[in-house]
């Protein structure tokens, strides 16, 4: 990743004022514009996109702008780009010359963009920056998706030319991009930085501790590091400790390696932990004290035995279990999901606790349809907790006689499940009868 992704520049507003070989489309709400093949031949078209708040310019050339003189704006064209509506603009397919951006990019302070990407882009060569010294730009919000530049090592210079507007940027994605490591004087930049995207990259454990220095990132909330080359569960914990604002950590589809003597604090303002896909067999320890949701969804557990007071909603789907976790673990919870695991039965206790809760999914085990099996199913059913899934998820294992059956379809009636239950009082009306005839 170079500067110029991580700057992404206002040349979707000044090629497109150059025109395109084909015409802009603008859908029926009016909303989203698309221009395709960037060029200098079909200026007028763009007019199709004034109504939207969406444009996206899709393919073309524009390394022949690159000669191209572009001077100070007039009070005219200030005017113009001042009134526009448009929110985001997105750049597609397009060898994008770092020279040319550094040129037009002050031009967004004269617009209401906020919003800005870049897929399956091309950054080439390298730009003067000086002129963005002391700018700002209203774009809070700025993605790149399947980019390539030069590495941003040794472009210190490039960032403090453009620190006052990357000081004010709220939202980083930088995706499926091949990123191995961010300096520690990139972070320091991002001041007000409260989510950051760095999914589908190469980023392994050594290199969070320098990514997040001290001083790095302070504000951040909401960090996504799914699909990376992460192994150790500790080795994360600890690249992650000093982000004492962190709310939101994704780390799925990670490969992780929990460390049982692990000793490492996870930040107390982490709320919500997505750990699914992560190949664990066991429950990792320690995890973040005052979680509110947490996904280990898709792994190989087959056993949950941790406490967590705080805890809302609590996804386990996909895994080995035999057994529903201990309800009395999380006394806050108001959502469990446990399809699709190796659950034959729920006690009658644990039926007593799951009736509480709000979402309760339990669809696609291999139940036991004994009486107190499927009874215990049926009557979570009918307190509406069951959602999603029931009837049509829940099919009977066992016994041979109900295999295959809808768990809704086994008679539980008492005649049918407790004959004793119904003997009894019989008997003892009986007695009684004999008595009084005697």
């Amino acid at each position: 990743m170079s500067v110029a992704v991580l700057l992404f520049l206002g040349l979707g507003l000044w090629a497109a004022a150059e025109g395109r070989r084909n015409r802009c489309y603008l859908n029926r709400t009016e909303e989203y514009c698309v221009c395709y093949n960037l060029s200098e031949e079909t200026i007028g078209s763009l007019i199709q996109c004034l109504p939207a708040t969406v444009v996206k310019f899709q393919g073309g050339d524009v390394e022949r702008f690159i000669a191209f003189p572009i001077g100070e704006l007039d009070p005219s064209a200030i005017e113009m780009l001042g009134s526009l509506i448009v929110q985001k603009i997105i750049i597609g397919n397009v060898l994008v010359p770092e020279i040319l951006l550094a040129r037009v990019l002050r031009f967004f302070s004269y617009t209401h963009v906020r919003e800005l990407a870049y897929e399956s882009c091309i950054f080439q060569g390298t730009g003067d920056w000086s002129d963005m010294d002391g700018q700002d730009l209203p774009i809070r919000s700025l993605s790149f998706h399947n980019v390539s530049s030069a590495p941003l090592t040794g472009r210190e210079q490039a960032f403090s030319s453009l620190s006052r507007w990357l000081e004010s940027l709220e939202e980083l994605a930088v995706t499926g991009s091949r990123v191995t490591s961010l300096p520690c004087a990139i972070g320091r930049v991002f001041r007000a930085l409260r989510s950051l995207n760095l999914a589908q990259n190469s980023l392994s454990d050594g290199s969070l501790t320098p990514a997040f220095c001290q001083g790095a990132f302070p504000q951040l909330q909401e960090l996504s590091l799914r699909h990376n080359n992460l192994s150790s569960y500790h080795g994360v914990c600890e690249g992650l400790g000093l982000l004492q604002k962190l709310w939101h950590l994704d780390l799925s589809h990670n490969e992780l390696m929990a460390d049982p003597s692990s000793s490492c604090q996870w930040p107390a303002s982490l709320r919500h932990f997505n750990l699914s896909n992560t190949g664990l067999d066991e429950v990792p320890t320690p995890l973040p004290p005052n979680l509110e949701v947490l996904d280990m969804s898709h792994n190989h557990l087959r056993a949950v035995d941790v406490s967590l007071s705080s805890l809302k909603k609590l996804f386990l789907n996909q895994n080995l279990l035999q057994a529903v976790p201990s309800l009395r673990n999380y006394p806050m919870l108001d959502t469990l999901h446990l399809d699709n695991n190796s659950i034959g039965e729920l006690p009658r206790d644990e039926v007593k606790l799951l009736g509480r809760l709000q979402d309760v999914a339990v669809a696609h085990n291999p139940f036991s349809c004994s009486c107190s099996g499927a009874g215990g199913l049926q009557a979570l059913a009918a307190t509406g907790h069951l959602g999603q899934g029931w009837p049509g998820g829940y099919r009977c294992h066992s016994p041979a006689q109900y295999q295959g059956w809808l768990v809704a379809q086994v008679p539980v009636s008492v005649p049918h499940c407790d004959l004793a239950a119904l003997v009894a009082p019989l008997c003892v009306a009986l007695a009684l009868l004999g008595v009084a005839g005697a």
